[in-house]
């Protein structure tokens, strides 16, 4: 989006606009957390942390930079970002596609490629989320049988070897219940 001019749009994100989500954490959160002290439990330092970075990310009057246009001495000030991947949305969007942008274009070979994803049943999620090593040997099991089962459905190309790969991206979050769509 232009400037005025030749600039392009650079600088702070308006939370108020970015959503209803902001809007409730920015009037509720500080009561949630009373709340739960009141009732003798407190919530872990990193998840405090990750929504007061939030409520942060953006806004010009928590900490910003001053960017200069060298060739027209524009100035524009410049809010910083939480570069958190919890709660907020705009920079763990960022980051996920920052980070595909970079498997594409500086990792994965030109091949085809396809997308699998391993959905765990409610009961294994919390021990596997718990466990590396536990996470590890369901991704291993997982990648060992798709990897056979692709071998087995490629067609023969003679002097061709079959081979799979697997770059892995573990999410922990979920619905609980999902609902019908009426």
């Amino acid at each position: 989006m232009p400037d005025g001019g030749a600039h392009a749009h650079v600088g702070a994100r308006d939370p108020v606009r970015d959503g209803v989500v902001h809007g409730l954490v920015r009037d509720h959160f500080a009561a949630f957390v009373e709340r739960v002290q009141e009732d003798g439990r407190s919530l872990p330092r990193y998840v405090v942390a990750e929504f007061e970075a939030y409520l942060r990310c953006g806004v010009l009057a928590c900490v910003f930079m001053r960017a200069r246009c060298a060739g027209c001495g524009h100035d524009r000030l410049v809010a910083f970002s939480c570069k958190h991947r919890g709660v907020c949305s705009s920079c763990g969007g960022r980051r996920m596609s920052e980070t595909a942008a970079r498997q594409c274009d500086r990792v994965l070979p030109a091949a085809p490629y396809r997308q699998w994803v391993l959905s765990l049943p409610w009961e294994l999620r919390l021990p596997v989320a718990r466990d590396p090593a536990l996470l590890n040997a369901v991704s291993r099991v997982f990648f060992e049988e798709l990897r056979a089962w692709l071998r087995a459905s490629a067609e023969p190309v003679p002097g061709a070897r079959v081979e799979a790969a697997a770059v892995t991206f573990v999410q922990r979050f979920g619905l609980r219940h999902a609902h019908p769509v009426r």
